[in-house]
């Protein structure tokens, strides 16, 4: 069978591999859906992560499948079942790693337990959207950690498909959302998922329009706009300075792109506005509120796929997933998908 294996940097490769055979505590599922992550294009720059010398890292961790084996330890799960999986609770730590990844046909699931490293995926739910789950769990936990609730003005940077996950979620949860992206039809997304507004920063003031949508708020002897919480998305290296610059009394900014270099801070700014900034990686305990949100919000989360393509043309995958035109890249193992 194929499985997806970074070799070194910027060199990934579908190898053949021997189908799994599960242990006693194991699953093995047939990959149904799984989709392309910025991590993986990461991982592919560095030349992969924890690769040991003269090894492979396998990549692919958004996936949901179909059982097809079952260890005799394993309790509540049987053949036919479906589950998007939970990478981070897996020993192998799926994708990220360890000696499995979901780009592939057949993936071992080690010390399998169902409601933690598989969700059961409801009925109605196609497996591309229960591949989303990973995904919109990051967002949700970005999301939870602003403290974001109903009636919060909230300003989301980038929308790829974590800040477009976090734009679904704000909205589901009544807050007004403004997003920004430099890509348009990216934009065009988020306001199709329901932000309120949108701004390419390549085009106009950011703070101007902020204050237009969000008013000012004075702060000392100073102003501020009014947003209440900011998630950065994007990563740009200027973001966190100009939300510093701009927040208002107790703000909120939660990071949770990936910022590779030290970026400035102006203390003195943020020591009057008592804001607080953090950061969020993951989903601690995000992903079965997400399974459960599926049936009533997929519609709206089908429209963030914007490419299907088979296994057979992942490595095409990767590169469509690189450009700014693209959301969502979903593989699927099935040729006839």
């Amino acid at each position: 069978m194929p499985i997806l294996n970074i070799h070194e940097v910027n060199d990934v490769r579908l190898d053949p591999k021997e189908p799994p055979v599960p242990g006693d505590k194991d699953v093995v599922i047939k990959v149904k859906a799984c989709g392309i992550c910025g991590s993986d294009l990461t991982y592919i720059k560095y030349g992969g992560i924890m690769r040991p010398p003269g090894g492979v890292t396998p990549i692919g961790h958004e996936a949901a499948g179909e059982v097809m084996a079952v260890g005799s330890a394993v309790q509540g799960v049987s053949v036919g079942d479906r589950f998007a999986i939970n990478p981070m609770n897996t020993p192998s730590n799926i994708g990220s790693g360890g000696p499995e990844g979901a780009f592939t046909d057949q993936l071992l699931v080690a010390e399998a337990r169902v409601g933690d490293n598989l969700l059961p995926i409801p009925e109605d739910v196609p497996y591309e959207i229960a591949a989303m789950t990973e995904p919109l769990s990051v967002a949700l936990h970005g999301v939870n950690r602003a403290q974001a609730k109903a009636g919060d003005k909230v300003v989301v940077f980038g929308c790829g498909p974590i800040g477009l996950g976090m734009v679904l979620w704000l909205v589901d949860r009544g807050a007004n959302v403004v997003a920004l992206d430099l890509s348009d039809e990216r934009l065009e997304r988020a306001k199709a998922l329901g932000a309120n507004a949108v701004i390419n920063p390549s085009r106009e003031n950011v703070r101007e329009r902020l204050e237009e949508l969000h008013g000012t708020a004075k702060l000392l002897n100073r102003s501020a706009v009014g947003t209440d919480a900011f998630i950065d998305a994007a990563g740009a290296p200027n973001i966190l300075m100009d939300v510093v610059g701009m927040a208002k009394f107790h703000a909120r900014l939660v990071v949770t792109a990936a910022v590779m270099k030290p970026v400035e801070l102006n203390l003195g700014t943020m020591l009057t506005s008592e804001m607080t900034i953090t950061t969020a990686m993951g989903y601690p305990t995000e992903m079965p509120e997400v399974v459960a949100a599926l049936p009533r919000l997929k519609d709206k989360i089908a429209t963030m796929i914007s490419h299907r393509l088979p296994l057979s043309q992942v490595l095409d995958g990767l590169k469509i997933a690189a450009t700014p035109e693209s959301c969502k890249v979903m593989i699927h193992a099935d040729e006839d998908a």
